[in-house]
């Protein structure tokens, strides 16, 4: 631990911005994992009549069930024919993790969002320097005002535009306010213990580290519109 506050001491800049990326980076990975359990729930593998693996949807599987026990004169097939057909299994498949959309992320967290709290926390330490009621609450209020609107018009905008979307403001106009009034809430808590008990030179990875909660919900909320229109 001494040798990490060390580090933090003698490289600053490094140790905030290399912790913040990576904590941005993991919390796609964790929606992405989350979004994977949820989309392949209900799956189901059978085996055909030749041996083969097929899968598909449970609904379908029990209807293709219920048809199969019918011959071609429409009569029901004998019970001794019914037990031979395969049993079906439930399981849930493993989401593969999107690997771009990963690294995008990271780069906009490296580019962006580390850099820019680097250098706004600093800047806002040194403009209202030491703690009390007063100083903490102006720093906050300055920080919903300035930087939460800032790096959350840069996570969407940055995002499209990575993608090559036809319209790179579109998620920034469809989910900004929604993310900038649940981010007042859970920020300015988040902000208001940085600013009264964090030192200065680990504010940047306590913010990267209270980010990965606020980066899963965006990557999710902003995912929510892919997987309706896909």
């Amino acid at each position: 631990m001494n040798r990490a506050w060390a580090m933090f001491k003698s490289y600053p800049y490094i140790c905030n911005v290399v912790g913040y990326t990576t904590l941005f980076a993991t919390a796609d990975l964790i929606q992405q994992s989350m979004m994977g359990t949820a989309l392949h729930k209900g799956t189901v593998h059978k085996q055909d009549e030749v041996g083969f693996t097929v899968t598909g949807k449970a609904e379908t599987d029990a209807l293709t069930l219920y048809n199969s026990e019918i011959d071609s004169d429409g009569r029901k097939k004998s019970l001794e024919e019914k037990e031979t057909l395969a049993p079906v299994q439930r399981v849930t498949q493993l989401h593969s993790i999107d690997w771009a959309q990963t690294a995008r992320v990271a780069l906009v967290g490296f580019c962006f969002h580390a850099n820019f709290n680097y250098h706004w926390l600093r800047g806002l330490e040194r403009i209202f320097p030491g703690g009390g009621t007063k100083r903490v609450l102006l720093k906050v209020f300055l920080d919903q005002l300035i930087a939460a609107p800032t790096t959350i018009s840069a996570f969407y905008i940055g995002l499209s535009t990575l993608e090559g979307a036809d319209d790179p403001l579109e998620d920034w106009r469809n989910k900004f306010w929604t993310s900038y009034k649940t981010g007042v809430v859970y920020w300015s808590t988040m902000q208001a213990v940085n600013f009264s008990l964090v030192p200065p030179v680990a504010r940047t990875v306590y913010v990267g580290g209270v980010s990965l909660a606020w980066t899963v919900f965006l990557c999710h909320f902003r995912q929510q519109r892919i997987n309706t229109l896909s």
